[in-house]
């Protein structure tokens, strides 16, 4: 990357403070599934209640992240822990979802892409199974969810499986099997066609017939509402679709990941700090730093495949949002778990603005990409 000598500068120390953070914090959380923080504790979701929970891959991954940046075997071991801890989901149907990629790619995949091992490349494979079974043949998208509440699921995707896509493209790779990233490419494409508007902001949930494959509405999901702009679902879009266009080389998914970059950089605010809707109303102030790191990884990424002009742009506007993420919004005291502050999981959520465990994975794993210290795990 074409950083000036200030950025080199500014990465190099972001690079150390993670490092002099991360050991003391891990130290205390070595037998922990973390997703957020009370008082600066993190929290546990590796009981039998919770650790299904979507983000539960997360802190595997910034495990691996820490463990390529300095080989300290604390790291490592405390991921491969959390990755054991995750077999009892592989054996359970409601806790196989959308989200396996979130979940073992960090982990399992990640351990196989580091050490060769047989038993995560197993996980890694039957999570990959698990996913490609959720495809909906007639309408060419993956399901989202399980079966909850009232509402009738069968139909729904969501943009956030973009980023869980890879898992599938890492299945074909690897077995040489093209099932697995023929079904990637099919839901990429109808995200493409149904979830991107003109503009290049994107929808959260879409619904289809399951019978039919026919596309029933649009939902405003964990954004403000129907046509808004949730901010962490541009985010998933811009890097998901980025992500395609890394495994399948296809322009289409590179030039769709580039509108939703251009829409997301004309929309962030002066100070590049990223609100919870693009759409929000104005007198709403609620933030998500989460949006702001997922956001700048994708740019990151694309900054990569792009002409030197265009790739300048990407880069400076990632480097935007976090250099404001760290001077702004996080926390550098060592006896507080978290990094990030003002992650916000929806809009219409009771709580607003805290820590978030993959909000702090994406700020390590952007500092990784741009000191080439990071382990790919996407």
């Amino acid at each position: 990357m074409n950083l000036t000598e200030m950025d080199k500068i500014w990465v190099s120390e972001t690079v150390e403070k993670i490092k002099n953070k991360m050991y003391a914090v891990t130290e205390r959380n070595v037998d922990k599934i973390p997703y957020t923080t009370k008082d600066g504790v993190f929290d546990d979701r590796s009981d039998k209640d919770n650790i299904s929970w979507w983000t539960n891959g997360f802190w595997g991954g910034i495990m691996w992240q820490m463990f390529s940046l300095t080989g300290e075997k604390l790291y490592e071991e405390t991921a491969k822990k959390l990755e054991e801890k995750l077999d009892v989901v592989l054996m359970s149907a409601q806790g196989l979802d959308h989200d396996n990629g979130f979940k073992w790619l960090p982990t399992a995949v990640a351990n196989y892409r580091a050490t060769g091992s047989k038993e995560s490349y197993n996980r890694g494979i039957l999570a990959a199974n698990n996913l490609a079974g959720r495809f909906n043949l007639a309408g060419r998208f993956i399901r989202a969810w399980n079966d909850w509440g009232t509402d009738d699921h069968r139909g729904w995707a969501i943009i956030d499986c973009m980023m869980n896509l890879p898992l599938l493209y890492w299945a074909s790779e690897t077995t040489g099997d093209p099932r697995f990233r023929q079904i990637a490419m099919a839901h990429a494409d109808t995200a493409q066609r149904c979830f991107v508007r003109d503009d290049g902001s994107v929808n959260h949930i879409v619904e289809f017939d399951p019978e039919t494959g026919d596309m029933v509405q649009s939902y405003g999901g964990q954004g403000y509402g129907v046509g808004s702009s949730w901010t962490r679902g541009q985010s998933w879009g811009l890097y998901g679709f980025m992500l395609s266009y890394l495994h399948t080389k296809e322009e289409r998914y590179l030039n769709t990941a580039r509108r939703i970059a251009h829409y997301f950089i004309s929309n962030t605010p002066e100070n590049g700090l990223i609100p919870v809707d693009f759409r929000q109303p104005s007198e709403c102030s609620w933030e998500d730093s989460t949006a702001a790191a997922i956001a700048a990884c994708g740019l990151l990424e694309m900054s990569k495949h792009v002409e030197e002009r265009d790739s300048q742009i990407y880069l400076l506007a990632a480097l935007r949002m976090l250099k404001a993420l760290e001077e702004k919004r996080c926390n550098w005291k060592p006896e507080v778990d978290h990094l990030l502050e003002k992650c916000t999981a929806a809009y219409h959520d009771k709580d607003h603005e805290f820590a978030i465990i993959y909000g702090d994975y994406y700020f390590i794993e952007a500092l990784m990409k741009l000191s080439a210290h990071e382990l790919f795990i996407w």
